[in-house]
């Protein structure tokens, strides 16, 4: 498959199956995760990769979507904005950028391995804090379901080429 081909084939999965994705699959996301760019490699990021049911349940409670509870696995990704390179001259911390990068990595990834996935971004912070499952000094970004998709493809909308590029 080419790269195109892969990015023409991800798409934002809102209903998986219940199989449970074999270890093979889930390592191979989480090296190319690992081998995601960060700004000066400073890598300010942790994932953690939810399968019990116990903390699915946990998970599922700081984003009340129906939807999210068909997935056999969620990925809760975070940063660390003091570990993140900060740009001198305006003072931007890169933590939001790094841990995007990283995580379009793992859905890039899982849709190579034919898994479906979803940026949620939509979550109850609060609500997941509580959980216990955030090591202190970290602050989460994004849960990324994952699953074999239950739905089908639809055709992607996308603005033009020259409303894109200049």
């Amino acid at each position: 498959m080419t790269f195109q081909e892969l990015c023409t084939q991800r798409y934002s999965c809102r209903n998986y199956k219940s199989d449970p994705i074999p270890e093979e699959k889930l390592q191979y996301i989480r090296e190319c995760v690992r081998l995601a760019p960060s700004a000066v490699n400073l890598q300010p990021w942790r994932f953690i990769l939810i399968t019990d049911k116990e903390r699915l349940e946990k998970i599922c409670q700081c984003y009340k979507r129906e939807w999210i509870q068909t997935a056999p696995a969620i990925v809760v990704c975070l940063k660390r904005e003091d570990e993140a390179w900060t740009r001198r001259c305006d003072g931007h911390n890169h933590a939001d950028i790094d841990i995007a990068i990283a995580t379009e990595h793992l859905c890039l990834a899982a849709s190579e391995q034919g898994l479906g996935n979803c940026w949620v971004c939509n979550f109850d912070v609060d609500a997941l804090m509580s959980t216990g499952i955030v090591p202190e000094g970290y602050q989460p970004a994004v849960l990324v379901p994952l699953g074999y998709p239950s739905d089908e493809l639809k055709p992607k909308t996308r603005k033009p080429l020259d409303e894109v590029w200049e």
